[in-house]
């Protein structure tokens, strides 16, 4: 009897493992879309970075 009860803590363990992770890769696959669709609605840069005016191509 004492294995059936350490059999079945194990196995609650195991889906509570299971479900943590699954909450936390939603979590994660959520942030990014976030992230990808505030890049994409962004204005852009409002003026030129200085590295490009700093650098000038040589002739």
């Amino acid at each position: 009897m004492f294995e059936y009860e350490m059999h079945q803590m194990r196995a609650a363990e195991l889906v509570r493992r299971a479900d943590h992770q699954r909450l936390v890769g939603e979590a994660r696959k959520s942030r990014a879309t976030a992230r990808r669709s505030a890049r994409d609605e962004a204005e852009g840069p409002v003026s030129t970075p200085l590295r490009k005016i700093r650098f000038m191509r040589a002739a």
